[in-house]
This record gives structure tokens, C-alpha cells and sequence, in this order.
């Protein structure tokens, strides 16, 4: 035990060193990668239960768009303690407060096993009304069923699958973060067509691979966080008070605003999409895996920037917090415009990869080219709302990350549809997409104000800093 936490230390010194004196591009791309990575085969397994279920028809795959605010609000849960959890560590590694870093981790991760528990619980017990309020017509329900009760077993693993994931993480192990999501996610490709098809499952095969690919994730993140000098989550630690759970909550907010209003984002999307059939739904379905797996290179990308930052905000290198804030946004919309040009392009191609359908590729492709068009403003957003959440600027952080899926997609959804019909829920998202880049800009100001007049009034722990403004 003793040469265990000994070892353990002496990781957690060469790590605070590489993380607040290494050259901070190189550093945010070393941490980067690895994320990309694991984030686009997230993204693309997702797109995978999608491709499968297409094959059996256009009502099971706007099965899994109805479903999709569900597995979001899990999602949210685990990101709620992992990001709470995760930004405090770093923070406090950055500080060297090690005892204090070991209590949030513990915290996070057995609140987040809770809220999963409550979910499954709440969600078997109002199954069928759960269904038709998430948007099902008569002919999608029986899918939704069928894919929604498995989904839901699944929840208390996959929100403490996403906690251990972000832990880890923004302990500076990307890399150890990245094999714990690449196997199960290449697990969950293997098994969809296996236990669709080759066991005739059907939808609910696509959930199976879904559910045990996310437990495979859990069980090896378990080890490998054991494995890899992170630190060590501990039953004894948890500590169930006003001052960690408000550390907790003060780092994960942003997070349930923005995945908890995307959920209820796109639960309004399906309602005033259902009003046009079921090729409506598929088809705005299929947009949204389109985007998120477009956005996953992005989100995987600040999520390199994450640790950096952090650590270098609890050391006061306020400088370097800045000089990697700005390589990321120049780097991210470089990319961006390159993805967004492919999009329109090829948008029909894409769409039609998921659904052989052409009311649905009618609807999905002038959807998905309007979405192009702001794309490239989406790494602006996306690194300060990442920047401020990771800095503990809660408020700031909450407001932005409330934006884009909440304060102007829902109203402009309520809105729209009623004045331009079908178009107006396709263009309610590009819109959505500006208004929150015009956000982002504003709190900008505030914090870079904010972050000057502590950089004045403190002195870095060590090391040298270079201001960036």
C-alpha cells in the first residue's frame, strides 16, 4: 500500500510539472488526440445504431431520435458529476491539494451510480406514457418500448461509465481514457448486427449492444483509473456535504444545462416534427447523428484543452490558461470550415447512407446544409463555454451552455414551425447556432476582465507565464 500511494505521489508531481511547463501547443495536442479519437468512435457508434436500425425501417429509426432525449439526460447525469468532479480535481492537482481531489472523486463518481438508480427506477415504472410524451406515433411506440427498457437498465453504468471517463481525463491520462471508450465502443459496432439481425432482436438488439458495450467501458475505466497513477476512488472519501457537493454542482451545472436542455430540445423537435410522419422525425434524427459526430472532433479537441487549463488555473498561470484558449478556437474553426464545405456538398449522400428513403432525404438534406452554414462558428462557442465551466466560472459557463439548446433553440421551435411549417423546424437550429455564438462574445469580455484582474492581483505557484491576451 505504501509503495502504491508512493508511486501515486511521485505520478502526481511529473504530471503537474508536464501540465504547467511543457509547451502548451504541443501539450494541448499530446491530450487532444486521444480524445478525438475516442470521440469520434463514440459518435460513430452512435451513427452505427442508427445505420442498423435503418435496415429494419423508417419507424425504428425514428424510434431511436424519440428515444435520443433520454439517453441524453443519462448522459447529462454522468457529465453533471464527471465534469463537476473532473474540473475540481484539476483545479486542485494544479493547487497540489491531493485530499481534497480524492473526496471530489469519490463524490462524483457514487452520486452519479445514485442519480443512475433513480432514472432506471423512474423510467421502467412509466414506460408506455414515457414513450408517447418523448414524441412516439402509434406505428413508432412498440420500437420505442423495445429499445427504451434496455436503454434504461443500462443508465447507472453509463452515468458512472462518464464520470470515470472525465476523471480520468482531466487528470492529464487522455490517452488511458481513450482505451477504456475505444473498446467498448468498437465492442458496440461488433455486437449491433449480431444481435439485430444474426439473433433476430431486432431494435432492441441495437439497445443490448448499446447497454453492454457501456458496461464493458465502465468495468475497464475501473481498472484502468486504478492502473494509471489517477486518483483513487475510494468509498471512505465520499463526503456528502454542502461544501463537495456544492463544488460538485458549481462544476457540473453547465453540463446538465446544456445536455438537459438538449434533451429537451430535441424532445420538442420530435413533437412538432411528428405532425409530418414518421420520415420527419427519421430524417431530423439522422441530422442530429450527422452533427454530433461532426462536433465530436470539436468537443474531443477542447476536451485536450480541459486539463491544461485547469491545472494551469489552479497553479495561477493564468497566461498559459489563455495562450491555450486562443490556439484551440484558431485551430477548431480551421477545421470546421473544412467540415462545414463537405456538408453541403455532400449532405444528401450522407443523409441517404442512414435511410433509403426520399421523403427522408428530402427533408434530412436542406436540414443539414442549413446547419452547415453557422458550423464554423461552433469552435468559438464551444472552447469558452469549456474554458469558463473549467475555470469555475459556473454562471458564466451555465448561461452559455444553456444557450444554443435552450434560451434560443426551444423558443425559436415553438415559434417557427407555426409561420414557416416544416422549414421552420430545419432552420430553427442554424439560427439557434448564431444567437449563441453572439453569447459567447459578450461573456468573453467578461471573464478575459475577470481573469486579468486576478492574474494582477496573484503570483503563480512556479514557472514562468506568457500573457496572451
Amino acid at each position: 500500500m505504501k509503495n502504491h500511494a508512493h508511486e501515486t505521489e511521485n505520478a502526481a508531481v511529473d504530471k503537474f510539472q508536464m501540465m504547467t511547463q511543457a509547451p502548451v501547443p504541443g501539450l494541448v495536442v499530446r491530450l487532444a488526440i486521444p480524445t478525438i479519437i475516442s470521440m469520434l468512435i463514440t459518435s460513430f457508434y452512435n451513427m452505427a445504431d442508427t445505420f442498423f436500425v435503418g435496415r429494419i425501417g423508417t419507424s425504428a429509426t425514428a424510434a431511436v431520435g424519440v428515444v435520443f432525449p433520454v439517453m441524453t439526460v443519462i448522459q447529462a447525469l454522468g457529465f453533471f458529476c464527471g465534469h463537476g468532479s473532473g474540473n475540481s480535481i484539476s483545479r486542485r492537482l494544479g493547487a497540489k491539494q491531493t485530499d481534497e481531489a480524492g473526496e471530489l472523486a469519490a463524490t462524483g463518481f457514487f452520486a452519479a451510480l445514485f442519480l443512475g438508480l433513480l432514472v432506471t427506477a423512474f423510467g421502467l415504472l412509466c414506460l408506455t406514457p414515457l414513450s408517447m410524451v418523448l414524441g412516439s406515433t402509434a406505428t413508432i411506440l412498440p420500437y420505442t418500448r423495445d429499445y427504451l427498457r434496455i436503454i434504461l437498465l443500462g443508465a447507472p453504468f453509463t452515468c458512472a461509465q462518464f464520470v470515470l471517463n472525465n476523471q480520468i481525463r482531466f487528470q492529464g491520462n487522455a490517452l488511458f481514457s481513450m482505451i477504456g471508450i475505444t473498446i467498448g465502443a468498437v465492442l458496440n459496432i461488433v455486437l449491433d448486427p449480431i444481435l439485430i439481425f444474426g439473433l433476430n432482436m431486432g431494435i432492441a438488439g441495437a439497445a443490448a449492444a448499446t447497454v453492454i458495450s457501456q458496461f464493458v467501458s465502465f468495468l475497464l475505466l475501473l481498472i484502468i483509473l486504478h492502473c494509471s497513477g489517477c486518483i483513487p476512488i475510494r468509498l471512505k472519501n465520499v463526503r456528502l456535504n454542502a461544501k463537495r457537493l456544492g463544488e460538485i454542482a458549481g462544476g457540473g451545472l453547465p453540463s446538465l444545462f446544456r445536455q438537459g436542455l438538449g434533451s429537451v430540445g430535441t424532445l420538442i423537435l420530435n413533437i412538432a416534427a411528428n405532425p409530418y410522419g414518421d420520415a420527419a422525425i427519421a430524417a431530423m434524427s439522422i441530422v442530429g447523428r450527422i452533427s454530433m459526430f461532426a462536433m465530436s472532433s470539436l468537443i474531443g479537441f477542447g476536451q485536450g484543452f480541459q486539463p491544461v487549463c485547469g491545472f494551469n488555473y489552479g497553479a495561477k498561470k493564468y497566461g498559459r490558461v489563455k495562450e491555450a484558449f486562443w490556439f484551440c478556437v484558431k485551430i477548431s474553426t480551421v477545421v470546421l470550415t473544412l467540415l462545414a464545405v463537405c456538408g453541403l456538398v455532400f449532405s444528401s449522400h450522407l443523409i441517404g447512407l442512414f435511410r433509403d428513403d426520399a421523403e427522408v432525404i428530402r427533408i434530412g438534406t436542406f436540414a443539414l446544409r442549413l446547419l452547415c452554414i453557422p458550423f464554423i462558428l461552433s469552435g468559438w462557442t464551444v472552447m469558452n463555454n469549456m474554458m469558463m465551466q473549467t475555470i469555475g466560472k459556473t454562471l458564466y459557463a451555465s448561461i452559455l451552455a444553456s444557450a444554443r439548446q435552450g434560451l434560443c433553440l426551444i423558443p425559436l421551435l415553438l415559434i417557427l414551425p407555426h409561420i414557416f411549417g416544416l422549414a421552420g423546424i430545419q432552420m430553427a437550429q442554424p439560427i439557434a447556432d448564431l444567437l449563441t455564438a453572439g453569447i459567447a462574445t459578450a461573456l468573453y469580455l467578461v471573464v478575459m476582465k475577470e481573469l486579468r484582474e486576478e492574474e494582477h492581483s496573484t503570483t503563480p505557484y512556479s514557472g514562468s507565464t506568457t500573457d496572451v491576451s
